[in-house]
Protein backbone atom coordinates (compact mmCIF):
# COMPACT_ATOMS: atom_id res chain seq x y z
CA UNK A 1 0.00 0.00 0.00
CA UNK A 2 1.19 3.68 0.85
CA UNK A 3 3.98 5.09 2.57
CA UNK A 4 2.47 7.96 4.95
CA UNK A 5 3.85 10.56 7.38
CA UNK A 6 1.42 11.55 9.55
CA UNK A 7 2.20 15.64 10.97
CA UNK A 8 -0.32 15.50 13.98
CA UNK A 9 0.08 16.85 17.99
CA UNK A 10 -2.64 15.59 19.29
CA UNK A 11 -2.02 12.23 20.52
CA UNK A 12 -5.33 10.93 20.71
CA UNK A 13 -5.72 12.16 16.90
CA UNK A 14 -2.76 10.81 16.44
CA UNK A 15 -2.54 7.31 17.63
CA UNK A 16 -5.83 6.47 16.25
CA UNK A 17 -4.48 7.40 12.69
CA UNK A 18 -1.34 5.05 13.45
CA UNK A 19 -4.21 2.50 14.00
CA UNK A 20 -6.42 2.72 11.58
CA UNK A 21 -3.74 3.37 8.76
CA UNK A 22 -1.66 0.67 10.25
CA UNK A 23 -4.33 -1.74 9.90
CA UNK A 24 -5.29 -0.90 6.02
CA UNK A 25 -1.89 -2.01 5.71
CA UNK A 26 -0.38 1.30 4.69
CA UNK A 27 3.34 2.13 6.30
CA UNK A 28 3.22 4.83 8.58
CA UNK A 29 5.42 7.27 10.71
CA UNK A 30 4.03 10.03 12.36
CA UNK A 31 5.44 13.09 14.22
CA UNK A 32 3.70 15.85 16.40
CA UNK A 33 6.13 19.44 15.15
CA UNK A 34 6.51 21.25 11.60
CA UNK A 35 10.19 20.70 12.30
CA UNK A 36 10.21 16.92 12.86
CA UNK A 37 8.15 16.47 9.18
CA UNK A 38 10.53 18.49 7.44
CA UNK A 39 13.54 16.47 8.85
CA UNK A 40 11.22 13.29 7.72
CA UNK A 41 10.96 14.10 4.37
CA UNK A 42 14.46 15.03 4.07
CA UNK A 43 15.37 11.77 4.80
CA UNK A 44 12.23 9.22 4.02
CA UNK A 45 10.55 8.83 0.67
CA UNK A 46 6.88 8.56 1.53
CA UNK A 47 3.81 8.10 -0.81
CA UNK A 48 1.75 11.00 0.61
CA UNK A 49 2.01 13.51 3.55
CA UNK A 50 -1.20 14.08 6.33
CA UNK A 51 -0.51 17.66 7.84
CA UNK A 52 -2.11 19.17 10.25
CA UNK A 53 -2.76 22.69 10.77
CA UNK A 54 -2.20 23.36 14.28
CA UNK A 55 0.97 22.77 14.78
CA UNK A 56 2.60 23.72 18.22
CA UNK A 57 6.13 25.20 16.59
CA UNK A 58 5.22 26.35 13.13
CA UNK A 59 1.46 26.98 11.62
CA UNK A 60 0.76 24.02 9.08
CA UNK A 61 0.15 26.52 6.24
CA UNK A 62 3.77 27.65 6.93
CA UNK A 63 4.59 24.22 6.65
CA UNK A 64 3.27 23.24 3.70
CA UNK A 65 5.66 25.80 2.09
CA UNK A 66 8.27 25.22 3.35
CA UNK A 67 7.40 21.20 2.47
CA UNK A 68 7.03 22.66 -1.08
CA UNK A 69 10.46 24.00 -1.50
CA UNK A 70 12.03 20.53 -0.58
CA UNK A 71 9.78 17.93 -1.78
CA UNK A 72 6.22 17.00 -4.27
CA UNK A 73 5.02 14.75 -2.18
CA UNK A 74 1.51 14.48 -1.98
CA UNK A 75 -0.40 16.87 0.62
CA UNK A 76 -3.23 16.49 2.63
CA UNK A 77 -4.35 19.31 5.13
CA UNK A 78 -6.06 17.97 8.12
CA UNK A 79 -7.80 21.06 9.67
CA UNK A 80 -10.41 22.05 12.11
CA UNK A 81 -10.61 25.42 9.84
CA UNK A 82 -13.52 25.44 7.33
CA UNK A 83 -12.77 29.10 5.93
CA UNK A 84 -12.85 28.30 2.22
CA UNK A 85 -10.48 31.55 1.65
CA UNK A 86 -8.02 29.82 3.72
CA UNK A 87 -9.13 26.78 1.78
CA UNK A 88 -8.48 27.63 -1.34
CA UNK A 89 -4.94 30.01 -0.16
CA UNK A 90 -3.82 26.27 0.94
CA UNK A 91 -4.61 24.39 -2.27
CA UNK A 92 -3.35 27.26 -4.15
CA UNK A 93 0.34 26.96 -2.14
CA UNK A 94 0.42 23.37 -2.98
CA UNK A 95 -1.75 21.38 -0.72
CA UNK A 96 -3.35 18.46 -3.08
CA UNK A 97 -6.60 17.27 -1.11
CA UNK A 98 -8.17 18.65 2.54
CA UNK A 99 -10.20 17.42 4.93
CA UNK A 100 -11.96 19.25 7.77
CA UNK A 101 -12.41 17.81 11.42
CA UNK A 102 -13.55 15.40 12.46
CA UNK A 103 -13.54 13.38 10.05
CA UNK A 104 -13.62 9.37 9.60
CA UNK A 105 -10.55 7.46 8.83
CA UNK A 106 -12.70 5.77 5.94
CA UNK A 107 -13.07 9.30 4.16
CA UNK A 108 -8.82 9.47 4.91
CA UNK A 109 -8.45 6.61 3.29
CA UNK A 110 -10.70 7.64 -0.04
CA UNK A 111 -9.25 11.14 -0.23
CA UNK A 112 -5.37 8.97 0.11
CA UNK A 113 -6.72 6.45 -2.83
CA UNK A 114 -7.37 9.89 -5.24
CA UNK A 115 -4.91 11.73 -4.28
CA UNK A 116 -2.19 8.34 -4.66
CA UNK A 117 -4.31 7.23 -8.04
CA UNK A 118 -3.59 11.13 -9.53
CA UNK A 119 0.22 11.13 -8.48
CA UNK A 120 0.91 8.01 -10.15
CA UNK A 121 -0.84 8.78 -13.00
CA UNK A 122 1.03 11.57 -13.83
CA UNK A 123 4.47 9.22 -13.04
CA UNK A 124 3.26 6.94 -15.60
CA UNK A 125 2.90 9.53 -18.32
CA UNK A 126 6.02 9.75 -20.99
CA UNK A 127 8.41 12.93 -20.38
CA UNK A 128 6.86 15.95 -21.42
CA UNK A 129 8.43 17.23 -24.41
CA UNK A 130 9.00 21.27 -24.98
CA UNK A 131 6.27 23.63 -25.72
CA UNK A 132 6.61 26.75 -28.13
CA UNK A 133 3.79 29.17 -28.78
CA UNK A 134 5.08 32.24 -30.47
CA UNK A 135 8.04 33.39 -28.01
CA UNK A 136 7.26 31.23 -25.20
CA UNK A 137 9.31 28.49 -24.86
CA UNK A 138 7.84 26.24 -21.85
CA UNK A 139 10.04 22.76 -20.86
CA UNK A 140 7.60 20.83 -18.36
CA UNK A 141 9.91 18.55 -17.55
CA UNK A 142 12.47 21.27 -16.02
CA UNK A 143 9.16 23.14 -15.43
CA UNK A 144 10.88 26.54 -17.02
CA UNK A 145 9.61 29.00 -19.00
CA UNK A 146 11.04 31.83 -21.23
CA UNK A 147 9.35 34.16 -22.94
CA UNK A 148 11.77 35.84 -26.39
CA UNK A 149 14.63 33.80 -24.32
CA UNK A 150 14.26 35.65 -21.00
CA UNK A 151 13.56 33.35 -18.32
CA UNK A 152 10.47 33.41 -16.48
CA UNK A 153 10.33 33.68 -12.17
CA UNK A 154 7.40 31.81 -12.33
CA UNK A 155 5.36 30.26 -8.70
CA UNK A 156 4.52 26.73 -8.92
CA UNK A 157 0.58 27.17 -9.88
CA UNK A 158 1.20 30.19 -12.08
CA UNK A 159 3.75 27.64 -14.23
CA UNK A 160 0.91 24.89 -14.09
CA UNK A 161 -1.54 27.30 -15.24
CA UNK A 162 0.23 28.44 -18.02
CA UNK A 163 1.80 25.26 -19.34
CA UNK A 164 -1.81 23.30 -18.79
CA UNK A 165 -2.79 26.71 -21.97
CA UNK A 166 0.32 26.19 -23.81
CA UNK A 167 -0.16 22.77 -24.58
CA UNK A 168 -3.96 23.52 -26.26
CA UNK A 169 -2.21 26.72 -28.08
CA UNK A 170 -5.53 28.27 -29.50
CA UNK A 171 -8.11 26.34 -27.42
CA UNK A 172 -10.43 28.02 -24.88
CA UNK A 173 -10.31 26.73 -21.71
CA UNK A 174 -13.48 26.84 -19.09
CA UNK A 175 -12.90 27.63 -15.78
CA UNK A 176 -14.18 24.33 -14.64
CA UNK A 177 -11.81 22.86 -16.59
CA UNK A 178 -9.00 24.71 -15.46
CA UNK A 179 -10.26 24.00 -11.60
CA UNK A 180 -10.21 20.38 -12.09
CA UNK A 181 -6.93 19.95 -14.12
CA UNK A 182 -4.70 22.80 -12.94
CA UNK A 183 -5.88 23.15 -9.09
CA UNK A 184 -7.22 19.63 -8.89
CA UNK A 185 -10.42 20.63 -7.51
CA UNK A 186 -14.49 20.46 -8.39
CA UNK A 187 -15.63 23.38 -7.62
CA UNK A 188 -13.76 26.83 -6.12
CA UNK A 189 -13.76 30.79 -6.54
CA UNK A 190 -13.21 31.87 -10.02
CA UNK A 191 -11.45 35.13 -8.73
CA UNK A 192 -8.49 32.43 -7.63
CA UNK A 193 -7.90 32.07 -11.45
CA UNK A 194 -8.27 35.66 -12.08
CA UNK A 195 -5.89 36.57 -9.71
CA UNK A 196 -3.25 33.92 -11.17
CA UNK A 197 -4.09 35.32 -14.72
CA UNK A 198 -3.04 38.47 -13.70
CA UNK A 199 0.18 37.47 -12.18
CA UNK A 200 0.77 35.36 -15.61
CA UNK A 201 0.10 38.00 -17.37
CA UNK A 202 2.19 41.05 -15.84
CA UNK A 203 5.21 38.54 -15.88
CA UNK A 204 4.21 37.84 -19.85
CA UNK A 205 4.31 41.64 -20.29
CA UNK A 206 0.65 42.16 -20.89
CA UNK A 207 -2.80 42.98 -19.45
CA UNK A 208 -6.45 42.05 -19.68
CA UNK A 209 -7.24 45.52 -21.69
CA UNK A 210 -4.02 44.78 -23.95
CA UNK A 211 -3.71 40.94 -24.45
CA UNK A 212 -0.71 39.09 -26.21
CA UNK A 213 -0.75 35.50 -25.36
CA UNK A 214 -3.47 35.09 -22.62
CA UNK A 215 -7.34 36.30 -23.71
CA UNK A 216 -10.08 35.74 -21.64
CA UNK A 217 -13.76 35.45 -23.40
CA UNK A 218 -16.28 36.48 -20.45
CA UNK A 219 -18.61 33.41 -19.51
CA UNK A 220 -16.76 30.98 -21.39
CA UNK A 221 -13.35 30.54 -20.78
CA UNK A 222 -9.27 31.35 -21.49
CA UNK A 223 -6.81 30.70 -24.24
CA UNK A 224 -3.50 31.34 -24.84
CA UNK A 225 -2.27 32.00 -28.63
CA UNK A 226 0.66 33.56 -30.00
CA UNK A 227 0.32 37.17 -30.06
CA UNK A 228 -0.98 38.06 -33.98
CA UNK A 229 1.63 39.28 -35.37
CA UNK A 230 3.64 35.93 -34.47
CA UNK A 231 0.40 34.10 -35.98
CA UNK A 232 0.87 35.33 -39.20
CA UNK A 233 -2.67 36.81 -39.15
Amino acid sequence: MASVLVVEDDQFVRSALIRHLTEASHTVRSVGTALEALREVAHFRFDVVVLDLGLPDLDGAEALKMLRGITDVPVIIATARDDETEIVRLLNDGADDYLVKPFSVEHLSARMTAVLRRARAAGAEPPPTLIQVGGLSIDPLRRQAELDGVRLDLTRREFDLLAFLAGRPGVVVPRKELLAEVWQQSYGDDQTIDVHLSWLRRKLGETAARPRYLHTLRGVGVKLEPPRAESGR
